[in-house]
């Protein structure tokens, strides 16, 4: 029987999206290849170099560009150009850019993990969604500098949470948060007292909890898992804590409500979600300490 193997672009293992970049990557046997399109104004030593580090891409690509135009400097001072139709083998430390208004979209058979860094290396990691309930409604009541007072002493209040569940803040989102976590039972303490110190603010804060892969894209996290942590986060009800089935599965010793199967908004099939139980709503020191 002949070992014959084929695989799609438009269906790859796995995506990677660094800034102004995509890599729609394939693995074939011991062949790693992607199709990579660097959209106008990328630049290697302006949004890959600060996910990676160094002053070069250390990065040996082989590879065809399919369309657009684009420019190489190497280390020692050599520049090219390539375009559409160019087979190619670049050494490594070169820096690379777009030339023009046309994305550049390449095939490359070496040099894509490399190029990546530990942005191609997924990471499994417990998100944690927060919002602040009815925010839009509690703003008119008080007034833009009532409100920005009150919001920025509950973000002061929540990252001394996080700093005390050893949690990571990636973003702000408007009236909530997205942070990390390296164990479910953490974020569950850090959303507990997050909800107890809003309730004493006269505040009411949904939160979610979800365990997935992620990818590091500079100081932020991405991959379906992300928007998963945030459709349940929506799905929670005022001070209400909701975590997904794979957070759960972390979470055995904590009495946990089944809230039953879900739609969420974006996601195909429905998830099972859980609440944490009221009883069980107390940021504890033995969880911040898990």
């Amino acid at each position: 029987m002949v070992d014959y193997r084929k695989l799609n672009f438009t269906a790859p293992d796995r995506t990677v999206e660094v800034p102004l970049t995509r890599l729609d990557i394939v693995e074939l046997g011991d062949f790693t290849i992607a199709r990579v399109v660097h959209q106008p104004g990328w630049r290697w030593s302006l949004h890959v170099k600060p996910l990676v580090g160094g002053d070069w891409c250390r990065a040996r690509h082989i590879g065809a560009v399919v369309s657009g135009r684009g420019g190489i400097v190497f280390s020692d001072g050599t520049s090219v150009e390539v375009q559409a139709g160019d087979a190619m083998d670049l050494p490594p430390l070169h820096d690379a850019w777009v030339i023009g208004e046309e994305p550049l979209v390449q095939i490359e058979f070496t040099g894509t993990n490399t190029f990546l860094g530990s942005a191609a290396v997924p990471w499994l990691a417990t998100l944690l969604f927060t919002d602040i309930v009815d925010s839009t409604p509690r703003a008119t009541q008080l007034g833009d500098p009532a409100w920005q007072e009150l919001l920025g002493h509950h973000f002061r209040t929540t990252r001394a949470i996080l700093d005390r569940f050893h949690g990571s803040e990636v973003t702000t989102t408007g009236d909530g948060i997205l942070a990390t976590f390296d164990l479910p039972a953490r974020a569950v303490g850090a959303a507990s007292a997050l909800i107890e110190a809003a309730n004493r603010a006269g505040l009411h804060v949904r939160a979610g909890i979800h365990v997935g892969q992620v990818h590091r894209v500079g100081e932020d996290v991405r991959g379906v898992a992300v928007h998963e942590a945030a459709r349940i986060m929506a799905a929670a009800a005022p001070d209400e804590v909701l975590v997904s089935e794979a957070a759960h599965l972390f979470l055995t010793e904590l009495p946990l409500v089944d809230k039953g199967l879900h739609a969420l908004k974006g996601l195909e099939g429905q998830r099972r979600l859980f609440a944490v139980a009221a009883q069980s709503r107390s940021p504890a020191d033995d969880l911040a300490g898990a």
